[in-house]
């Protein structure tokens, strides 16, 4: 099946295609078997291809389909490229990408804009997989740019809503800023070591760069900026909290499953140039574990459901680029594989209780939904024990593979592995408060609804309970990637520490039910003090970064438009046009229709001649 490889973006591409082409006039039957149709054949090709390829043995395979361009030296391929870390990701973005479109089905079922909202989808899970695919960054970058339209396309889906429309462009963008910085990087990289085709650049790269070359620190924060604008970590993270603006699969598909997570894949993927500068990689380090801080204090404060679960990803993602600085590369992904199960889970369980209880987002209009709703409280409980890292789910497994080598780290590790473990707290705080408020408690209102949840709603929800219980005993087959070949390192630290690590969630739990589920501690008396309510209001902003870029960016920008409001350059042509009119004029004006006035002009001109030649 790996000579059908090309299969995987080509099906989601046709289902694209299709609904496009039929311009909305298909029956929701055909445009649900279409869309989520595509990409379930695409999650069977993709699992086929997986067992053939781990079954094999080999560390890599590779299928050219055809030359893209040919200018000198230059000639990118639309060719793919197999190996461990692309087997798990191609299998993340497939099969969970299939449960949310079986999902959508449902989700979506009275929008109006249902085939378009199918074809969107579709063609992010082509760029998608486009992009795990590529063997070469050219191709890779076509991938990137892709689910970055598609990311701005499903924002803006509900566009008669100005808010919507400011979501999208502000997510547009924002990442445009770190797509820049990463299409430079790939100009330097292909200037320097005259390739881009992954795995021979990493070749070179090693070859001619010394560990700590300038020119391999230049390209690595190229490549981060890229990172860090699609993976939503500082200082580019603003624009993934506003995104919740769109329907809630796409939160659970784009921002939380897959498309956020393409700055962790391509850092894993180019994870050589890191190691090449030690001082970008312990900078992935420290941006991981300031905004997954970040983050955390800020989803404390929040009170619609999906942007607390917007900040959680944040975070959960910052662990990710904690684990990738520390140089657990394995961890990571696996953390990025047991993110994708569980926060699908959780927004896919957020978009249940939204559509059952008339699209409320604020928690606090909720209380005590949990056997009115109980598909989503056992949705919200599964996910939210994964994602505080409770013993033995999935998220405890990955979570604490990446603190323990973060310990372990020469230097700094012992503060970038307390940071982690603060944050592990709170993340028990803010995910139990949700579950505590919008489920137990007392009722606030919507207690007429009953739960929308139909078999293909349903379903989906259980599938990924059971991956967010037990995807943490699946073994990711990446290690050869980073490794070459050598046997995973296995962790010594003491009981103490396993324990530490094991204790200060359920405690972030503890705290949470005593504030918001016994009401034992009251968070009325703690915001009595000013410091409590200046520092609500300052994380409730997101620590303000979208006030500052409005003064840094937004407002000076805004201030020269208007100053520009005519158009200086229209002015300057402007200018050209009136010359040439007075031009004219004047030349007009000597147009009498006179014969003697023309004679004597005659005479004069020549008179004028002959006496510039005399005198020069």
């Amino acid at each position: 099946m790996l000579d059908q490889i090309w299969l995987l973006p080509s099906l989601p591409l046709l289902g694209f295609l299709s609904l496009v082409l039929t311009a909305g006039g298909l029956p929701k039957k055909a445009v649900a078997v279409i869309g989520a149709g595509s990409v379930g054949l695409s999650f069977v090709v993709a699992l086929l291809a997986a067992m053939e390829f781990l079954g094999s043995g080999e560390e890599s395979y590779s299928q050219l389909l055809w030359t893209w361009m040919a200018v000198g030296n230059f000639s990118p391929g639309f060719s793919f490229y197999v190996d461990g870390l692309t087997v798990v990701m191609m299998l993340v973005i497939t099969g969970v990408g299939f449960l949310i479109h079986l999902y959508s089905t449902g989700f979506m079922i009275d929008d109006p804009g249902y085939s378009r909202f199918f074809s969107y989808m579709n063609l992010f899970v082509a760029a998608m997989l486009t992009l795990v695919l590529a063997d070469n960054l050219v191709l890779l970058y076509l991938g990137w740019e892709g689910v970055g339209l598609c990311s701005y396309l499903l924002i803006g889906f509900w566009y008669s809503n100005p808010d919507n429309g400011y979501a999208a462009r502000k997510a547009f963008v924002v990442t445009r800023v770190g797509d820049t910085s990463m299409a430079i990087g790939l100009f330097l990289l292909f200037a320097q070591l005259g390739t881009l085709n992954i795995q021979d650049m990493l070749h070179a790269a090693e070859q001619q760069w010394a560990v700590g070359s300038s020119l391999a620190i230049a390209a690595s924060l190229l490549l981060l900026g890229g990172a860090v604008g699609k993976s939503a970590q500082l200082p580019l993270q603003t624009w993934l909290p506003d995104a919740m603006a769109g329907p809630t699969p796409i939160s659970a598909l784009i921002h939380a499953a897959t498309m956020v997570t393409a700055g962790v894949y391509l850092i894993a993927r180019t994870h050589i140039l890191f190691e090449l500068a030690p001082s970008v990689q312990e900078l992935v380090a420290w941006i991981g574990l300031a905004t997954l801080l970040m983050a955390g204090f800020t989803a404390l404060t929040q009170h619609d459901i999906k942007r607390i679960l917007a900040y959680s990803t944040i975070s959960q993602i910052g662990y990710m680029f904690l684990g990738l600085g520390v140089g657990a590369w394995s961890a990571s992904v696996f953390h990025l594989m047991t993110h994708a199960f569980f926060k699908a889970l959780l927004f896919l369980g957020a978009g249940t209780v939204i559509l059952s209880l008339h699209h409320e987002h604020d928690i606090f209009k909720m209380g005590g939904k949990r056997k009115q709703l109980p598909v989503a409280f056992l949705s919200f409980l599964i996910g939210g024990l994964a994602l505080a890292a409770f013993p033995y789910t999935s998220g405890f497994f990955s979570k604490d593979e990446i603190l323990l080598a973060a310990l372990e780290m020469e230097g700094p590790g012992m503060w970038l592995w307390l940071g982690g473990v603060v944050g592990a707290f709170f993340t028990g705080i803010y995910t139990f408060r949700l579950i505590f408020v919008v489920f137990f408690g007392e009722s606030q209102g919507h207690d007429g609804e009953k739960e929308v949840a139909g078999w293909n709603m349903a379903g989906p929800l259980f599938v990924l309970m059971l991956l967010s219980l037990f995807g943490g005993f699946i073994t990711v087959p990446v290690d050869a990637v980073f490794s070459h070949g050598q046997a995973h390192e296995e962790h010594h630290v003491s009981a103490l520490i396993h324990g530490i690590m094991i204790a200060v969630p359920l405690l972030g739990i503890g705290v949470s039910y005593l504030f918001y589920g016994s009401r034992q501690l009251s968070v009325d008396k703690l915001m009595n003090s000013s410091l409590a309510k200046s520092l609500h209001r300052f994380w409730f902003s997101g620590w303000g970064m979208d006030g500052l870029y409005n003064f840094l960016f937004v407002r000076p920008f805004l201030f020269l438009a208007r100053i520009n409001r005519k158009d200086i350059i229209d002015w300057l042509y402007g200018g050209v046009v009136e010359i040439t009119r007075a031009g004219h004029s004047l030349v007009a004006r000597s147009q009498t229709g006179s014969l003697r006035w023309y004679a004597l002009s005659l005479a004069a001109g020549v008179v004028l001649v002959v006496t510039l030649g005399v005198v020069l």
